[in-house]
């Protein structure tokens, strides 16, 4: 199995390098990643420039590795059509994300959008997140990919899909097990912070921390709130269907 594995966090961030050298018994892994952290960059590609790709030594490992100065999403589009086009990825593995992407997280990640720029290049994916940003180890939840992904590719062979996992940061021997989950909702609270600058004109911060929101019982919220890991089935298809009848009752006219 040919296994490309990218992020958001940077080609030398260690959520990385232990997803990458965990899958290395699957297969034949390439890692061509952003030079530089892109988190929160969504499905942006850049447009209005040239895109570099370096070789890189990637840690301790003789893996081929490349860094790309271009978003996440960039990085899967040149690895596909560029760097890999005569040898297309099984499956796509991004991560391991410096934190959650939960419920409405997923618009906003790039750890998630690479996984679905596969999925659109028609290639199953797996898109892995830790549940917080205080995390004392990777390497857990690179085992778990590991050990899972496989059967992704597998269930995904004749049917393109995406898989969003999101791991709990407790102690192993405290994950309550694995809970298959429907995205939740993520709302912040003071989400733009304003400073001043010499000249007295404001600037902004986007920052906020989470809101304890009502979830429903089967989402990845809830899961990983209760120390399960998460798995959440997504697709790219954003088409409100129970709207399509409604709309279309309207009868608009030109």
């Amino acid at each position: 199995m040919r296994i490309l594995v990218t992020n958001d966090d940077g080609i030398f961030s260690e959520g990385i390098y232990q997803l990458a050298k965990a899958l290395i018994p699957l297969g034949e892994v390439i890692v061509v990643a952003p030079n530089k952290e892109q988190s929160a960059t969504g499905h942006s590609i850049t447009l209005h420039r040239p895109l570099r790709v370096s070789n890189t030594k990637f840690f301790d490992t003789e893996l081929e590795a490349h860094a790309i100065d271009g978003t996440p999403v960039d990085c899967v589009k040149v690895a596909v059509e560029a760097i890999l086009k005569d040898r297309k990825p099984d499956i796509v593995v991004s991560g391991i994300n410096n934190g959650p992407n939960l419920g409405t997280d997923v618009i906003y990640s790039g750890t998630v959008s690479a996984a679905v720029e596969a999925a659109i290049l028609e290639i199953p994916s797996i898109a892995v997140s830790m549940a917080t940003t205080k995390i004392d180890t990777f390497k857990d939840a690179a085992e778990f990919a590991c050990r899972i992904a496989k059967s992704i590719h597998q269930l995904y062979r004749s049917k393109v899909g995406i898989v969003n996992i999101n791991y709990p940061t407790c102690r192993r021997e405290s994950i309550q097990g694995i809970k298959i989950t429907s995205l939740g909702i993520r709302r912040y609270s003071s989400s733009l912070i304003e400073r001043k600058d010499p000249r007295g004109d404001s600037y902004y911060w986007i920052s906020g921390k989470a809101m304890d929101l009502e979830e429903a019982e089967d989402s990845d919220v809830m899961a990983v709130k209760n120390n399960f890991i998460s798995i959440t089935p997504i697709h790219f298809d954003l088409t409100h269907f129970k709207d399509l009848d409604s709309l279309r009752r309207m009868n608009f006219k030109v």
